[in-house]
Parts: C-alpha cells; sequence; structure tokens
C-alpha cells in the first residue's frame, strides 16, 4: 500500500464540490408516481372534465370492436369508471386563447371553485401563458390569482420556454410567491414545455434544454413535448407534423439524455387526430393513437397528452398492453437478479432498477395486480 490517509482527504477535497454538484444535480428517480398522461382542458370549459369518463365508455359502446385485446376491455373499462383522468390541466394558453383581464380572471376563479366542489383528479395543475414579452403580464396574474383560490397542492405549466433566462426567472418568482402566501419554501414546482428548436439546441450551440434544468434549482418537475408548437418551428410541413417525425425523435432523444438521473420526468405530445366523425374514421383514429403510445413508452416516455375523451381508451389499453406484455419476464429477470441466479440474460444493477421501476408503474396506474408482480412495493422501492 503506497496511499495514505493523507491522499485519501486530499483527493476527497479536491471532489467535494463536484460531489455537492452531482447530489443536487442528479437525485435520481423520485419516487411517487408519475401519471400516464396530461389533460390539457381549456380553463373556461374545465367543468367538463368529470363527465370525460362517460363520454370514453360510451365511444367504445358506440364503435366496436375495440383496437385492442379483449382480455383488456374490463380492466379499461374499470379505469375509465373510476379513474379516467389521473392528471388534470387547467389550459389559461394556446386552448383557451387570449382574453381581456376581466374574462381571465373570472375563468381562474371559476375553475378553482369547479376543482374545490367535488372529486378531482389525484395530480392538477394549470397551464399559463408564456413568459414572453407580449404575455408575460398576464401569466403572472393568472398564477398569482391561482394561489389565492385554489389551496391545494398543484404543478404550473410553462409553455414556449426559449432559454434558461426564464427559467431562472420562474424560479424566483416561484421563491417570491411563496413568501408571499406563507407556503414552504420548494412548494411550488413547474414543468418546462419544450416547444420550440431553441430549447433544445441553443444559438451557442450547447444543449439547451439541460440548462433549462439546471436554471429551475430543483423546482423543475417535467419537461412536456410540445408536437405542433415544436414541428411547426423546425419547418415540418402540416401534413407530417406526429410524434414520431424524425426531428420529434431528435428533439425528445436530446430531452431524455439531459433529464436522466435528475428526477425531472418526460412526457410527450399530442396527436391532433381525433377519434370522431364516422366509424371508420374512429377506428382509424383509435389504431394511430394506440401505436403511439406504445412506440412512446417503448422508448421511455410513460406520459403523453390527451386531448380529448375518445382518446382515453387507447391510452389505457396501450398501456396496460405494455405492462402485460412484460411482467412475467420482468418479474422473472428481477427475481434472478435479487437470489443472484444464472439466467440466459446478465442483469446489471442498473437495469435491475429499471425493472423495479417498471413494475412499479404498472401497479401505480392500474394495469398490474400486486399478486401478479410478486414483490412487495416496499422492496421494488428499495431495488428501484
Amino acid at each position: 500500500m503506497r496511499l495514505s490517509d493523507d491522499d485519501y482527504a486530499a483527493l476527497d477535497h479536491r471532489l467535494a464540490a463536484h460531489d455537492a454538484f452531482l447530489k443536487a444535480r442528479y437525485p435520481g428517480e423520485r419516487a411517487v408516481r408519475q401519471p400516464v398522461h396530461t389533460v390539457y382542458i381549456p380553463a373556461d370549459r374545465v367543468a367538463g372534465f368529470r363527465d370525460w369518463g362517460r363520454q370514453a365508455l360510451a365511444a367504445l359502446d358506440e364503435h366496436p370492436p375495440l383496437p385492442f385485446p379483449a382480455a383488456l376491455e374490463e380492466r379499461v373499462r374499470a379505469k375509465l369508471g373510476a379513474e379516467p383522468i389521473e392528471d388534470l390541466r387547467v389550459d389559461f394558453e394556446d386552448g383557451y386563447g387570449v382574453r381581456d383581464d376581466e374574462q381571465e380572471d373570472a375563468a381562474v376563479r371559476d375553475a378553482a371553485a369547479v376543482l374545490l366542489d367535488g372529486p378531482r383528479p389525484p395530480f392538477v395543475g394549470i397551464r399559463i401563458k408564456s413568459l414572453e414579452e407580449p404575455t408575460r403580464r398576464r401569466a403572472l396574474r393568472t398564477l398569482d390569482l391561482w394561489l389565492t383560490h385554489y389551496p391545494h397542492p398543484f404543478v404550473v405549466t410553462l409553455p414556449k420556454v426559449s432559454g434558461p433566462d426564464q427559467v431562472a426567472a420562474m424560479t424566483e418568482l416561484c421563491g417570491r410567491l411563496e413568501c408571499a402566501y406563507g407556503a414552504a419554501e420548494g412548494t411550488l414546482r413547474f414543468e418546462i414545455q419544450i416547444e420550440l428548436p431553441a430549447a433544445v439546441l441553443g444559438a451557442d450551440g450547447t444543449a439547451t434544454v439541460a440548462r433549462l434544468i439546471t436554471a429551475a434549482e430543483g423546482r423543475c418537475t417535467g419537461l412536456h413535448y410540445g408536437t405542433y408548437d415544436y414541428s411547426a418551428a423546425a419547418g415540418v410541413a402540416a401534413a407530417y407534423q406526429a410524434m414520431d417525425h424524425p426531428a420529434a425523435d431528435y428533439a425528445k432523444a436530446v430531452m431524455q439524455a439531459a433529464a436522466a438521473g435528475t428526477g425531472v420526468r418526460l412526457c410527450d405530445g399530442s396527436t391532433n387526430v381525433l377519434p370522431v366523425g364516422t366509424g371508420v374514421a374512429i377506428h382509424e383514429a383509435w389504431a394511430l393513437h394506440h401505436r403511439l403510445v406504445r412506440r412512446s413508452l417503448e422508448r421511455g416516455y410513460y406520459q403523453g397528452w390527451d386531448l380529448h375523451p375518445a382518446q382515453l381508451p387507447t391510452r389505457f389499453a396501450a398501456t396496460y398492453a405494455f405492462f402485460a406484455d412484460g411482467v412475467d419476464a420482468a418479474v422473472l429477470r428481477l427475481r434472478r437478479y435479487q437470489e443472484r441466479q444464472a439466467g440466459g440474460i446478465l442483469d446489471e444493477p442498473a437495469t435491475a432498477r429499471a425493472l423495479a421501476g417498471y413494475l412499479l408503474r404498472g401497479l401505480d396506474c392500474g394495469a398490474l395486480e400486486p399478486a401478479a408482480v410478486g414483490f412487495s412495493r416496499e422492496r421494488l422501492h428499495e431495488l428501484a
């Protein structure tokens, strides 16, 4: 042995700042449930969210055969009856449009009252207007009013972010609002919508999205991809704007790399091909939505946007099938890893964490029963 205790201490001292940076910047996956979707409803129509489950079930009844295996139908119907919306976003941005201050103020009060009056989804938030100059004051006014009228936890969606300065400003604003309303530090958190190429690749050649996460100082909970704003800004013709376009895949791959290990979650965008109209059109839209949801799940995007009640059946059908198809193999691999058994696949600790996280996600959304998993939630959290 040639190294002394002083050598060890010297290296610890040299790397102390980097150790602290890693702990702060890459805390790992958060041990709380992630919703499988976010439903955007314009603020002046938010009262209709409690009817989405009934409308989704009616669409299934009116347009058989269903675009997914019959074995899933009972579970999907149960989900639509009990918890059709996991994450609701009250939209004051594109879905709501531009109104005068009196109208938007009233919409804030009314939407908050709707959510306070009766059951609501397990996750709730608001999408304010962007912090670009023309809409900045209205965005701040809406957030301030919402805090006045809605005393429960919520997340803020920050749209059309183009650079870290906007995120840093939002971070500072959250701190000021917490002080003003007597809330604990860190209470206010926000999602960043990636709707502009500048939010992915900056003018200086850096990966802007990584700088956005850093600028949030731990307040950013998610990165939400905006399919159509991003595609249009990238110059993709309207007929080819889609979640699976190469431009979208590039943006989301950069987002995924930037968010890895940070606890910031990813949310894919939406398809604007809605299951409405004739039976043929509805089934084609269902088939497209089902394929896109499954594609996102396979690429590590466990959440996406839904824009219409009739998209809920295929959201849950694709999600449930994704977990049902892989549960047996995941359980077997995790059991072999835990028992140090040899098998056809040699899994590393990182893969074991991913396997445990996969099973937890399936349990959280109702796709899997505890008996099928064979591990307690506590043990899965330990492994994850």
